[in-house]
C-alpha cells in the first residue's frame, strides 16, 4: 500500500471538526497548502482555523486546483458544497451526516459525478471497531439474535468553552439533533450487519437543554432474518456512555468505545478480553480516515464509507423520523 501524499487541499467550514481536519492535513503534509473556505461566508483570519490561507468562496478555491477537499460545513450545506466541488472534478470527503434530510438527496444527485466521494464516519477506522467487525464476520459467538447500541453525553460538556445552544448540534436549521449528530451508531450497525428492513422509532426532546432539536432517540431496527437491534442516542447523560453489545448463541460481544476495549462473554461467567488499548489517541482515526481517502482518490484502496452506505444511513434516519411521527413500524426500503 502506497503512502498518501497531497500538495494542495481544501477544507470547507471553520468549526471544530473543520479545524481538526486542517490541523491533521498540515501535520501529515507539512509542505502542502491547506486552504479554508468559511461555510457562512464570514471573514476569518487564517490563524483562527490554522489554515495556510482563507479563500472567499468555493469558486475561488476551485481555481487553485485542490487535489482533495473536505466538506465540513453544517449538514444542510453538505450536498450543495460537495456538488460544486465534484462538478469541477475535485474529490470530496463529506463530513457526517451526508445531509440533513433524505429529501435533499432527491434534489442533488452526487452520483452523476466521476470524482471520488467519501463520507466521514470515522469510527470505522478505530482498530476496536474493526476487531468487532471481524468477530461478527467470523461468527465467533454464533448467530446473533439481538444487539444493542448506545451513546449518550451531556451536550454542554462537548465544548465547555462555548455556548452549546449556539452550536450546530443544538440548532435545527444547521442540521442538529441527536439523530443526525450521533448517526455514527447507525452507520456502524449497517456496516456490521448489513441493511435493515424495518424501523420503529421514538424521537423526543426532554426540554432539559433549551434547544429546538431532539435530545433523545430510541429505535428498534429489524432484519428479515430476525435480528433485532436496540438503539439509544441522547444528549443528556452526565457520565458519557458509548457501547455496543451483540448477543450470540455461543456468547456475547461487548465493545466499550470509551474504555476502548472489546470483550467476549462466555458461558459460565467467563470473560475474555480480546482487544484493549486505553492509551489510543482518538485523533488517529481521523488521520487514518484522511489517509485512506487520499489513497482512494489516487486509485490505491477502496473507501468503504461511501455515498451508497451514507445514503443508507439517511434512509434509516428518515425511517426513524417517520416512525416516530406516525407511531408505527416503517419499511426502510420503501422510504425515499
Amino acid at each position: 500500500m502506497s503512502v498518501a501524499t497531497i500538495e494542495n487541499a481544501l477544507v470547507v467550514g471553520s468549526g471544530s471538526i473543520a479545524r481538526r481536519h486542517i490541523r491533521n492535513l498540515r501535520e501529515q503534509f507539512p509542505k502542502a497548502s491547506v486552504a479554508c473556505v468559511s461555510a457562512s461566508g464570514r471573514v476569518i483570519d487564517p490563524t483562527e482555523v490554522g489554515a495556510s490561507e482563507v479563500l472567499p468562496d468555493i469558486a475561488t478555491a476551485i481555481s487553485r486546483k485542490p487535489q482533495v477537499a473536505i466538506v465540513a460545513s453544517p449538514a444542510p450545506y453538505h450536498l450543495r458544497n460537495a456538488d460544486e466541488l465534484l462538478a469541477a472534478n475535485v474529490p470530496v470527503l463529506i463530513e457526517k451526516p451526508l445531509c440533513a434530510s433524505l429529501v435533499e438527496l432527491n434534489t442533488v444527485d452526487l452520483s452523476r459525478h466521476t470524482a471520488g466521494i467519501g463520507v466521514a464516519y470515522n469510527l470505522r477506522f478505530m482498530p476496536a471497531a474493526n476487531k468487532v467487525k471481524t468477530l461478527l464476520d467470523e461468527g465467533v459467538v454464533g448467530p446473533i439474535s439481538t444487539a444493542f447500541a448506545e451513546v449518550g453525553q451531556y451536550l454542554p460538556d462537548w465544548r465547555p468553552d462555548s455556548d452549546y445552544r449556539a452550536g450546530v448540534s443544538a440548532r435545527k436549521k444547521l442540521g442538529g439533533g441527536a439523530l443526525l449528530e450521533l448517526s455514527h451508531e447507525l452507520d456502524y450497525l449497517n456496516w456490521f450487519f448489513g441493511p435493515f428492513s424495518r424501523a420503529l422509532g421514538v424521537i423526543r426532546s426532554t426540554g432539559q437543554l433549551d434547544i429546538d432539536v431532539e435530545d433523545n432517540v430510541d429505535a428498534l431496527l429489524e432484519q428479515e432474518q430476525g435480528l433485532m437491534v436496540h438503539v439509544h442516542l441522547d444528549f443528556n447523560q452526565r457520565q458519557p456512555c458509548r457501547r455496543f453489545k451483540a448477543v450470540g448463541e455461543l456468547g456475547t460481544i461487548e465493545w466499550d468505545l470509551i474504555a476502548n476495549k472489546v470483550s467476549l462473554l462466555r458461558p459460565g461467567g467467563r470473560v475474555e478480553q480480546v482487544y484493549a488499548d486505553p492509551t489510543y489517541d482518538r485523533n488517529q482515526m481521523y488521520v487514518d480516515q484522511m489517509n485512506a481517502f487520499i489513497r482512494f482518490t489516487q486509485g490505491d484502496v477502496v473507501f468503504g464509507s461511501s455515498l451508497a452506505s451514507a445514503s443508507g444511513v439517511m434512509r434509516l434516519i428518515e425511517s426513524i423520523r417517520t416512525s416516530s411521527k406516525h407511531s408505527a413500524w416503517v419499511d426502510v426500503r420503501a422510504v425515499s
